[in-house]
């Protein structure tokens, strides 16, 4: 059933009914959290931006250390979302055709050839590419245009994903022996970067009490694959005000060292954040209102997902190291400049 009526299967735009809608997803959202909550303990923050990620239609990139639940977590929100949920663990010796699939040839009953497509696993709905960095740039980068145009070319044609379709790849940031750093184009294709820390010590007993006995709890189903996807487009009909829009292009626009007025930019600053930055914020904060319970995004949410965005889209110089800049100084001033 579609829960969004006013929107229909092509999207079309209701305005008079977008509010009521639009708190009806706020309520099943919570019914989410709520949800993702009784498996995953103490990463409220993490789970708050992964279904943000998912709302906005966009991917993330989850950065932590080993056992923090990043794989439970994404096996999570594909229960919870009701979608078609696969893992690949990326590995060096790890090919483009193990993730997009290939063509092989097959003789028929008649003695005739033919090549039949066999898909690989990026043909689903959320995808987790675990240890995406331990692949190869080539391996990489198979998943660019999956990532981008929802679709994949092999031998010339083309194959449209299932819909909706969403990376959640992870990293370790403290083990780089035999890891490749990600290229920046791709980089740039994922919404939020997700730092995944520890938890504090009540959660982690509530977590060590939960997942050491007889039975693990499981999510329940609160969203399906369609629902989600009439979600992601009642998203882009939330209004965002003119100041907030002025906002957001300050803050991206200030992270570029040629266009910069910040001397910390100018002096540290590599390589600032492109225009897909300010798409990605736009984004994140409606989703990230209506998961407050709000229908208009506020400066505070620009303020709140700056990092997340951001902090993925930046390199720092080679004197940064020896000034003892990161990149979250950076950020920092940057979110001075609209506060």
């Amino acid at each position: 059933m579609d829960i969004f009526p006013s929107l229909g299967s092509a999207g079309a735009f209701s305005q008079s009914k977008v509010l009521a809608e639009a708190e009806q997803l706020a309520a099943r959202l919570t019914l989410a959290r709520a949800a993702i909550g009784q498996v995953i303990f103490g990463q409220a923050n993490v789970i708050e931006e992964s279904l943000i990620t998912l709302l906005a239609g966009g991917h993330a990139l989850l950065v932590g250390v080993p056992g923090l639940a990043k794989t439970r977590l994404v096996q999570t929100l594909g229960q919870v979302f009701g979608v078609d949920a696969k893992r690949v663990q990326f590995t060096p010796d790890l090919m483009p055709a193990d993730i997009l699939g290939s063509e092989v040839l097959e003789d028929s009953a008649t003695g005739s050839r033919s090549f039949r497509f066999l898909p690989g696993p990026v043909f689903c709905q959320l995808l987790m590419a675990d240890e995406i960095n331990r692949a190869s740039p080539r391996t990489q980068s198979a998943l660019l245009q999956a990532m981008q145009e929802q679709r994949v070319s092999i031998a010339g044609h083309y194959h449209p994903l299932p819909r909706p379709f969403h990376v959640l790849a992870t990293q370790n940031p403290i083990e780089q022996e035999g890891t490749y750093p990600l290229p920046e184009a791709q980089l740039d294709r994922f919404l939020l970067q997700i730092d995944v820390g520890y938890p504090d010590r009540d959660a982690e007993r509530q977590m060590l009490l939960a997942t050491t006995g007889a039975l693990e709890e499981e999510a329940p189903r609160v969203f399906d694959g369609e629902e989600l996807m009439a979600g992601q487009r009642l998203i882009r009909h939330i209004p965002v005000g003119e100041s907030l829009v002025e906002a957001i292009l300050t803050l991206v626009r200030a992270g570029r060292p040629e266009s910069s007025s910040l001397d910390l930019v100018r002096r540290h600053v590599s390589w600032g954040p492109g225009p897909r930055a300010a798409q990605a914020l736009m984004l994140a904060v409606r989703a990230k209102a209506l998961l407050d319970g709000r229908l208009t995004p506020s400066l505070e949410d620009v303020m709140a997902l700056a990092a997340p965005v951001l902090r993925h889209r930046m390199a720092l110089g080679y004197t940064a190291r020896s000034d003892g800049i990161t990149i979250a100084d950076v950020i920092r001033d940057l979110v001075a400049t609209i506060a």
